[in-house]
């Protein structure tokens, strides 16, 4: 009896059959779109005195410096052929063996580092509160970033552990060699069969459990928490210590970088990655989201002790701004006449 689900067979990396569009593109405009629309849903609730070019340049540089530094954190990170050091051209280079390829390999961390830099020099440079936008940006950033799992999960990489519990789901090119006796007895347990000695194990869908917890939960709870927060910069923190946190537990479920492994290995064992081995054997992914949590907690000491903590501010339209101002001159007129008489 089998005890997984197939990956739908309908759902293939390219939008149109040899055209080099990809739903994992396209999910990445959807991720920006999603966060820009929250953000400005947020700049009119609270009539924020930012002007539509500088929500553009804001989004522009900040999308730009994401994509770069998501790509050569990734190429200098998690690859160890070492051949971007030899050819770091190729690290931007969207072609392939003469063919189209995009650019194949990003980094989640390293589009936050260059992200977060380019966020911080902008809002600096056109005097713009840093705490104030950051915890507008990042209550909808976890939506955006939803659908970039789900292009991940569409191009049916990035899959999880080895299991035989009926959350399994079956990925195309996940095969193993029927060789090994921890294969043979799990293919026996989910009532799947071999093919020319290798077999194709059910693995946890870690994409759509990071999609789910990363992604909706992540934004929910900042969300809701967007008008209640203590002080200015607290859904910064907040956000790095919760994506820290879910991405932290989330990796124990899927399956280590078949070339990188484990990064640090306190419990020795002969179990292979593919299936889980022990609590304490912890991967690139789980040091960088430590470290994103510490960095969150640090924030959060940080911000609490800076001046001008004022919560929620609901800035004056423009309408409500000329009011004042002529009410302001009524009054200095008449306490001109006042003088005069």
């Amino acid at each position: 009896m089998l005890l997984a689900v197939n990956f739908p067979q309908w759902l293939k990396p390219e939008i149109i059959p040899g055209l080099p569009f990809r739903w994992y593109g396209l999910m990445y405009l959807v991720a920006f779109g999603i966060t820009w629309l929250l953000f400005r849903t947020q700049v009119k609730e609270r009539n924020y005195p930012i002007k539509d070019e500088e929500q553009s340049g804001l989004f522009f540089w900040g999308i730009l410096f994401l994509i770069l530094g998501a790509r050569i954190f990734a190429a200098l990170v998690y690859d160890t052929t070492h051949n971007y050091l030899r050819e770091p051209w190729l690290i931007l280079w969207p072609f392939r063996d003469g063919r189209f390829t995009g650019l194949v390999g990003m980094s989640y961390h390293g589009g936050v580092i260059g992200g977060t830099i380019a966020i911080i020099i902008y809002l600096f440079r056109s005097r713009l509160n840093i705490r104030e936008i950051g915890d507008m940006l990042v209550a909808g950033i976890p939506l955006g970033y939803t659908f970039g799992r789900l292009g991940n999960f569409i191009n049916a990489e990035l899959y999880g552990r080895v299991t035989a519990s009926p959350l399994g789901m079956i990925f195309p090119g996940a095969e193993l060699s029927i060789g090994e006796t921890w294969v043979r007895e799990i293919a026996e347990k989910t009532g799947i069969t071999e093919s020319f000695g290798y077999v194709n194990l059910p693995r946890h869908p870690s994409q759509l459990y990071e999609a789910l917890f990363e992604g909706i939960v992540l934004w929910l709870i900042i969300w809701l928490l967007r008008n209640k927060k203590p002080f200015k910069g607290f859904l910064i923190g907040l956000y790095f210590i919760g994506y820290g946190f879910f991405r932290f537990i989330i990796e124990y479920f899927r399956e280590p970088d078949a070339d990188l492994g484990y990064r640090i290995t306190l419990v020795e064992t002969d179990i292979p990655p593919a299936l889980f081995s022990s609590v304490f054997n912890f991967t690139t992914g789980q040091i960088l989201c430590f470290l994103m949590i510490l960095g969150g907690l640090a924030w959060l000491l940080i911000a609490y002790r800076m001046p001008d903590k004022e919560v929620i501010r609901i800035y004056p339209t423009k309408e409500e701004t000329l009011q004042a101002e002529k009410l302001r001159h009524r009054k200095n007129q008449r306490k001109r006449r006042k003088k005069l008489g």
